[in-house]
């Protein structure tokens, strides 16, 4: 696996977009969707990679700066035929680097709720995040939970 800044414009990274966007809408309620479109990822405030095998794509990630010290994770995806191979860890520690390397201190994200994100919860929660209340624009909604990992403690795995 080695990861790459993305070109949104890559037919393969519109094609596993245009999957994660369905899914995750279809997971949750009406309204409590807060993944970004693909052209969003293009935002001077987000860095945007792809994560690839042998195989071609099998994920991506974002991280959105906003503030010189906390960002947030957006956009994390791994294509179906490859989740519990890795890569989602791989690119949860791609970002939380390159949060640190920026000069972060805190990193947090917003994902769903249901039982369809529970591998994603626990994902993040093996990296060291934990729930926390909405954080920037976002509003209490019971079909999101929150959570965020504190950049100046110990190495996560």
């Amino acid at each position: 696996m080695h990861i790459t800044e993305a070109d949104i414009r890559d037919p393969q990274i519109e094609a596993l977009m245009r999957t994660h966007l369905a899914r995750s809408r279809a997971e949750t309620a009406p309204g409590s969707a807060h993944a970004l479109e693909l052209h969003a990822l293009a935002a001077p405030d987000i860095a945007f990679w792809a994560l690839w095998d042998a195989d071609g794509l099998i994920g991506f990630g974002a991280l959105r700066q906003l503030t010189q010290e906390f960002g947030e994770v957006k956009s994390m995806h791994t294509a179906e035929a490859k989740r519990r191979t890795g890569a989602g860890s791989a690119m949860l520690r791609h970002i939380i680097a390159e949060a640190r390397a920026r000069g972060m201190a805190r990193l947090s994200l917003e994902t769903g709720s249901w039982p369809y994100f529970e591998p994603a919860r626990a994902l993040y929660r093996k990296h060291g995040f934990v729930e926390c209340p909405p954080f920037g624009a976002y509003t209490l909604d019971p079909n999101s939970v929150f959570m965020t990992l504190d950049l100046r403690v110990a190495l996560q795995p």
